[in-house]
């Protein structure tokens, strides 16, 4: 799976260094000298971590952070500054940051924390693309398919369903099936997990 290294600093030495030392460990690599210039370029749709300046002109790491939140970006943030303190390093990982390091960063912990980071970023990227999968599915369901799989996995068995919905109860075993088959499972203990992930309420049963 393709994955990529942002580095936004205003400094164009550590960004260069910065660059090549990446570069040279088969990393996909694009700097940026401002944040202005980073968070408007088009982002490519693949696993990634930001290694970004605490402090630049334009905006701070902060701005940035909250920038990208608006945008709808989750990707793990290295951040780098000039100075650290305890203070600043627990307010950062507040703000979402993967990992605190004080410039100039040791090659080794960089690429350590590089490498945790695209881990990361490649397990919530999978996790994203299936979780739009599976809304996909449930958003193909007919309203009366919906309606079924809300009572199903409130716990309500096939006589209970057909008497909630009004149908016979060959109707609502029907309309289960169905459900299951588009939903892509094959229990009932299948189908509250998915559900879980969509965050579908519950009927339950009574």
């Amino acid at each position: 799976m393709t994955r990529i290294v942002y580095i936004v600093d205003e400094d164009d030495s550590v960004r260069h260094s910065l660059a090549r030392l990446l570069k040279a460990e088969d990393y996909q690599v694009m700097d940026f000298s401002s944040a202005q210039t980073f968070l408007s370029h088009v982002f490519s749709d693949v696993p990634g971590c930001i290694i970004l300046d605490m402090n630049m002109p334009d905006a701070d790491g902060f701005d940035v952070t909250e920038a990208l939140a608006r945008q709808g970006r989750s990707l793990p943030i290295i951040f780098l500054t000039g100075f650290g303190t305890i203070p600043l390093s627990v307010r950062a990982m507040r703000a979402g940051a993967y990992e605190f390091l004080t410039k100039p960063a040791a090659p080794d912990d960089l690429l350590q924390a590089v490498a945790n980071a695209l881990q990361l970023a490649e397990d919530n990227f999978s996790e994203s693309r299936e979780t739009q999968a599976l809304t996909e599915r449930h958003q193909a369901l007919t309203p009366r398919e919906q309606e079924v799989l809300t009572l199903a996995i409130g716990g309500l068995l096939n006589k209970q369903i057909a008497t909630a919905l009004g149908v016979s109860e060959i109707t609502a075993k029907v309309h289960k099936r169905r459900m299951m088959e588009k939903m892509q499972v094959r229990s009932l203990t299948d189908l509250v997990r998915v559900a879980d992930r969509l965050n579908i309420n519950k009927t339950q049963s009574r």
